[in-house]
């Protein structure tokens, strides 16, 4: 079998080992050192005022521009296929400050119903204080948002697969309706990242990521990155720099130690949650698995239309159960943790409620809900962990 031809791209893996890497700037260490600083020095006034003008190619303080950052936003804005990226010290903040930026008052925002929590509580507290009225749309809704659009609609917010109920979104359609009417699209791009959808390439013009999740893969760092196009990044760029949330350099280098290995880790995130997915459909206790990538799934063929490949993240719907016995479930796992986050290396579950929060929509399961984090263990012991905890909420000692 005959190699690539010289104008084919590289692959994802050689992408994520090379992009971001200037090892002749740094005495040809393979990896960006960590740089530390607060004050930059220079060596003339008319050096010091090219800095303050923008001017000058150097950076003028250490809170934005010190060459770890750089070299993880530049990383990012590439696989992303995006102009400029910009870090910022957590997932939250990459997913509120593009609405800070880009709304004003008097704006209308389609959000979609099934974001994750914490920007649809933003949105309800900060945005709706800043005179930006919200509101949320049915996930599925497609090329019909048209009918949600006014006047003054500026901003669709978009996340695919949604949180916790994992709807997948037709993301060209509705950027096909919100670009004719000159409104942007936002996109949480998280659950994917940009080896599993090139957010760019479907008309998104911020992508947002949590990079403390499968960007970091490890479970040790706080880190956002948004990405933006050329026409959204000179507002972004102002925000960011006026409201000092750069990220530091330990973070970034964190970062970027993460995403050289990321393509790999997906690969057996997504390859372990298969099985593990598949298995728990066959299970009597389970009502529904609600995982994309899984054929036969609620999205799956959307999925597969347009995304590249998947996490390991999922939900489950049990068969109706007391909490009680949900609980005992849960507590006796021995491999998979409970915790909030999720994209390390570590397999998590938690119990998850969607019908509170869902408000343009409803949530109507049928039983209690679970996400699922898989992580890099053995899936053998994954699902044995799940069968003895099948024994406890069937109200077994197991």
């Amino acid at each position: 079998m005959s190699g690539k031809s010289d104008g084919d791209p590289p692959g994802p893996s050689t992408r994520a080992g090379h992009l971001g890497r200037h090892s002749h700037r740094h005495l040809g260490a393979v990896n960006t050192p960590v740089y530390r600083a607060s004050t930059i020095l220079f060596p003339t006034v008319a050096d010091l005022e090219a800095s303050a003008r923008g001017e000058s190619r150097s950076i003028g303080y250490g809170l934005h521009g010190l060459p770890t950052v750089v070299d993880f936003q530049e990383a990012m804005a590439a696989l992303e296929g995006g102009f400029r990226a910009l870090a910022v010290p957590s997932g939250l903040a990459a997913t509120t400050l593009p609405l800070l930026a880009l709304a004003k008052p008097g704006d209308h925002v389609l959000v979609t119903d099934s974001v994750y929590f914490p920007t649809r509580r933003f949105c309800a507290l900060h945005l709706a204080r800043l005179g930006v009225e919200v509101e949320y749309y049915d996930p599925l809704i497609g090329a019909d948002i048209a009918r949600r659009f006014r006047p003054n609609t500026r901003i669709v917010f978009t996340e695919s697969p949604g949180s916790l109920t994992f709807e997948v979104q037709d993301i060209p359609a509705i950027a096909g309706v919100a670009h004719e009417r000159g409104a942007l699209v936002l996109m949480d791009n998280t659950w994917a990242t940009p080896f599993g959808f090139r957010a760019m390439d479907h008309g998104v013009d911020v992508s947002i990521h949590a990079a403390t999740k499968y960007i970091g893969g490890h479970s040790d760092v706080l880190l956002g990155a948004i990405v933006c196009n050329e026409a959204t990044h000179a507002a972004m760029h102002r925000l960011w720099t006026d409201m000092g949330v750069a990220a530091s350099s330990d973070d970034c280098f964190l970062g970027l130690r993460g995403l050289r290995t990321l393509p790999t880790r997906l690969a057996r995130h997504r390859a372990s949650a298969m099985e593990v997915a598949a298995w728990l459909r066959s299970r009597p206790e389970v009502r529904e698995v609600l995982y994309p990538a899984l054929p036969g799934s609620r999205g799956h063929e959307l999925w597969r239309r347009d995304f590249a490949g998947a996490s390991g993240l999922f939900g489950v719907v049990l068969q109706p159960v007391a909490k009680e016995r949900v609980d005992a479930m849960l507590d006796g796992l021995a491999v998979f943790a409970m915790g909030w986050s999720w994209g390390g290396f570590e397999s998590l579950v938690i119990p998850t409620w969607p019908e509170r929060v869902r408000t343009a929509t409803q949530w109507a399961p049928g039983g209690p809900c679970l996400r699922l984090a898989i992580g890099l263990e053995d899936p053998a012991d994954l699902i044995a962990d799940l069968e003895r905890g099948f024994a406890r909420l069937s109200g077994g000692a197991a």
